[in-house]
């Protein structure tokens, strides 16, 4: 059967189909051409697509999770990242109220949401949430903690818990910033 014809360089779709019956026997001489002498190699295997999108399924982002857990683990020798939640529930219908969600990993406590209804603030419950996630990561031996809020969140709640701004970036709209802070547990 006919090789297909050559995919000009830089052409980014499939090879053309070929035209005419099939051949057999020795090949035969053609005719020259103007196409330069050196010619990029063909492609057997199209590009990887890539996607964008705003609800991917939790077995796409496992996949990406595992894929960097196990490149982790080639290069510091284990993979310690676990989730960590310390949820508020209420007393009749067991249902989440709130809480702060996270995780752990490689010495840290990343604190990633942290929320509770306006009628159980003031109480010293949210404190009391984030001193039993900062028990917990320490448990798992982590010595250091990073979160982030916005300006007009909890900067002063976690200041009065003993973390620090390390750093503020201006985001929209105008007026607003991510405040970054850590804290050496312990």
């Amino acid at each position: 059967m006919n090789d297909p014809p050559p995919r000009p360089a830089g052409h980014p779709g499939p090879a053309p189909p070929t035209t005419g019956p099939p051949t057999t026997g020795p090949p035969t001489s053609a005719p020259p051409t103007s196409a330069p002498a050196a010619s990029a190699p063909s492609r057997t295997t199209p590009p990887p697509e890539i996607v964008v999108t705003d609800s991917p399924r939790a077995e796409e982002v496992a996949l990406v999770s595992d894929g960097l857990n196990a490149f982790n683990a080639e290069v510091i020798g284990h993979v310690d990242s676990r989730a960590l939640a310390v949820l508020v529930r209420g007393p009749r219908t067991g249902r989440v109220l709130g809480g702060l969600t996270g995780r752990t990993s490689m010495g840290l406590l990343f604190v990633e949401l942290f929320h509770l209804p306006r009628d159980l603030r003031g109480s010293g419950l949210g404190g009391r949430i984030l001193r039993q996630a900062e028990a917990e990561a320490q448990r798992r031996g982590c010595t250091r903690g990073v979160l982030y809020t916005l300006n007009f969140q909890a900067e002063g709640f976690y200041q009065r818990h003993g973390w620090q701004v390390f750093g503020e970036i201006a985001t929209d709209p105008p007026g607003v910033s991510r405040i970054f802070m850590t804290k050496e547990l312990g």
